[in-house]
């Protein structure tokens, strides 16, 4: 695996994570569910982080295989499984853009909000395509650039200098032209279907305290406003802005969509 910065900052980025795979749980059961996942059949989840899509999947009976860019992540993804009673899971430190198994290996690859976060999206599919046998499916959760958590990217970027050349915003895979054009002529047209994660929440400002705790991004632009009481003050209130519409009866409506294509 390449230790390059970029990967090395995604790696911490990342490390403060599991408070909020918990409430990304039911998601992944709609994801494993849309992939169409079966018992029997080899399946990897990419950037698993704390393990819930894989976990998932094995009590499905899927024989899953886990990869994760943050060791942190992985020894509690260990720990969930464990619990859970599930452990046959083959765990791996590793990139997304460099997959340390053979090529067309697996019947289903699986991604929940991970695989968008990788430095560069053709690499990405490629590698993902690479270890899928013909036929079979791909399938990930992305954030909709339109809706909630699309918009908290946006506003990330606002306050951030351009990516490196080459280098694919996050919020690019909530976009399905964007999506379909990557996946391109590696796989089948896609299929969409869309969802919504719930976040309860005492106030607008306890949602934006918890991300600012658990979200990597968010928590290093805090950390670097943190100098200057007014620029950080003026990016709660876009925040709070932002989140309030979709703030109702002590929830945070998050919307999702899902992807699933077949590779040829």
């Amino acid at each position: 695996m390449r230790d390059d910065p970029v990967r090395m900052r995604q790696r911490e980025l990342w490390a403060s994570f599991a408070p909020m795979a918990v409430f990304t749980t039911p998601v992944a059961a709609h994801l494993v569910t849309f992939a169409g996942t079966v018992a029997g059949q080899r399946l990897l989840d990419v950037a698993t982080g704390t393990g819930v899509v894989a976990i998932t999947a094995a009590r499905a009976g899927a024989q899953a295989s886990a990869l994760d860019l943050t060791p942190g992540l992985l020894e509690d993804a260990r720990i969930n499984a464990k619990i859970a009673g599930q452990d046959n899971i083959a765990w791996t430190e590793g990139d997304a853009e460099q997959l340390p198994y053979p090529d067309q290996y697996f019947d289903v690859v699986l991604s929940q909000f991970g695989h968008m976060f990788a430095p560069h999206a053709d690499r990405t599919i490629a590698e993902m395509h690479r270890v899928l046998k013909p036929g079979g499916r791909l399938a990930f959760a992305t954030w909709p650039s339109a809706d909630l958590v699309g918009r908290m990217f946006a506003l990330i970027g606002s306050h951030a200098p351009p990516p490196p050349p080459g280098v694919t915003p996050p919020g690019k895979w909530g976009d399905q032209a964007f999506i379909a054009e990557r996946l391109g002529e590696r796989f089948d047209d896609p299929a969409f279907e869309r969802g919504t994660m719930w976040f309860p929440a005492l106030s607008i400002p306890h949602y934006r305290v918890f991300v600012e705790h658990s979200i990597g991004p968010v928590q290093k632009l805090v950390d670097a406003l943190s100098a200057d009481e007014a620029q950080l003050s003026a990016f709660r209130q876009k925040f709070d802005a932002m989140v309030a519409p979709c703030f109702a009866d002590n929830v945070v409506r998050l919307d999702y969509l899902l992807t699933r294509a077949v590779a040829r």
